[in-house]
């Protein structure tokens, strides 16, 4: 006797919603394990999660790595199943080029890295999809899919030609970093600010704030992470639209010039815009930033050291090699607690306002210098319970979690559209 068919889809729903049951189950299992109550877990699970800010795609384009991996001793961060152990909604994958290995071509090696991301969601269009708007965000979250994002960490990348700001606009990148931790010809850096053999502009060019202007224009969010404390005050000036800190901190809490003061702080919030706290140790615990400062020296020198034999035999030097170096170097210090990172969170939520905080980890840029307990993305539920334990409601926590970052990506987008209206009125 045949099967009816409906009999056997039926029984193919039952089968899917009993995976699913289980599934779930072990994920609450494991929060349990990990401290993880159930109150701080359905506040958690109902949130969208944002992310704004992780390097994995230099791990797509050196390390040939697949998102999709389950493999038990990867040590990075991001993958589709520590986001969805952690429910990571939508992740803004930094496309970070280093001015010092691809001098002459920034623009290509930007377009390699936007390439990396896109094959990424090509070979797993089941977990995870491209997004370029938070009605995007909003329909990878029912899917339940990882909502993949683009950022430019670094204004080199547009080699100075507003119209190629523009094409990665069209290709799908929805914010930029002025400048990374070098200052680029129309926009100074924190990172080498102090340096007398760079020339600086005292903030921002006239051609930055063109590109501040375009930015706004286009939709894309004007990210002031890494930049000098004047050029920061000129982006305030200039911008029509909310700024945001995609990896910042406060400065309050750990004295460095990566992290914002408490002033950026109200000035932020006046602008509308939100700060999103970066996980690294050393921008969010003041020992462990200067336990790293004291060996940095050393560090570098290794680090040179090891480029100068790679070159010297003809090899190239990736990210990657880098990277390995620096996480020997951080193993070195002890890891502060959860609770710097939280003291982070709860500092912004008071001096700007809980409208104003936001979380951009640098997964994967950090070289393993997280927080204890902070491993993957798989984690980020015990910012929750932390958040929870603190005193905050469900209402703020989702704010933090994605919240904020979601309403300013939607009120860039309202004022994109409105100033290109009102260019199109105008040129009538």
């Amino acid at each position: 006797m045949e099967t009816p068919k409906r009999f056997l889809a039926g029984n193919r729903l039952i089968f899917s919603a009993f995976v699913m049951l289980a599934s779930a189950l072990a994920f609450a299992q494991s929060n349990v394990a990990s401290g993880i109550s159930a109150r701080a877990w359905a506040i958690h699970e109902s949130a969208i999660v944002v992310d704004t800010h992780a390097d994995t795609p230099q791990r797509f384009l050196d390390e040939n790595f697949d998102i999709g991996s389950s493999d038990p001793k990867d040590i990075g961060h991001i993958s589709l199943d520590k986001a969805r152990a952690g429910n990571l909604g939508a992740e803004f994958f930094s496309i970070w080029v280093d001015p010092e290995t691809n001098q002459g071509h920034f623009a290509q090696h930007t377009l390699d890295l936007i390439d990396s991301v896109y094959e990424q969601a090509a070979r797993h269009p089941d977990r995870m999809m491209m997004a370029f708007s938070v009605e995007d965000i909003e329909r990878a979250h029912k899917q339940k899919k990882l909502a993949a994002l683009m950022g430019i960490e670094g204004g080199h990348s547009i080699e100075n030609d507003i119209r190629l700001l523009r094409d990665f606009y069209r290709l799908g990148v929805r914010y930029m970093t002025l400048s990374w931790s070098n200052t680029n010809e129309w926009a100074d850096s924190s990172g080498d600010i102090n340096n007398p053999e760079i020339q600086h502009h005292n903030g921002l060019t006239d051609f930055g704030k063109q590109v501040v202007l375009e930015m706004n224009r286009l939709g894309m969010m004007v990210d002031i992470s890494h930049v000098a404390d004047k050029t920061f005050w000129d982006v305030i000036a200039t911008t029509r639209t909310p700024v945001i800190a995609s990896h910042s901190s406060a400065r309050a809490l750990s004295n460095h010039p990566r992290n914002m003061t408490d002033d950026m702080l109200r000035a932020v919030a006046k602008n509308g815009g939100v700060v999103q706290v970066n996980f690294f140790s050393g921008f969010d615990d003041q020992k462990y930033l200067d336990a790293f400062l004291a060996q940095s020296k050393e560090q570098n020198t290794a680090v040179a050291q090891y480029i100068a034999q790679k070159k010297a035999a003809g090899q190239p030097v990736s990210y990657l090699d880098k990277d390995r170096i620096e996480r020997e170097w951080s193993a070195k210090i002890p890891r502060p607690p959860l609770k710097s990172l939280i003291d982070n969170l709860d500092h912004i939520a008071k001096v700007a306002g809980i409208d104003h905080v936001g979380l951009g980890s640098d997964f994967d840029g950090v070289s393993g210098a997280t927080p204890e307990g902070i491993d993957s993305a798989a984690d980020l539920p015990k910012i929750t319970q932390a958040l929870l334990d603190r005193g905050y409601d469900a209402g703020d926590i989702h704010k933090i979690l994605g919240g904020n970052t979601l309403r300013v990506f939607e009120d860039v987008e309202r004022i994109s559209h409105e100033m290109q209206a009102q260019k199109v009125l105008s040129n009538k």
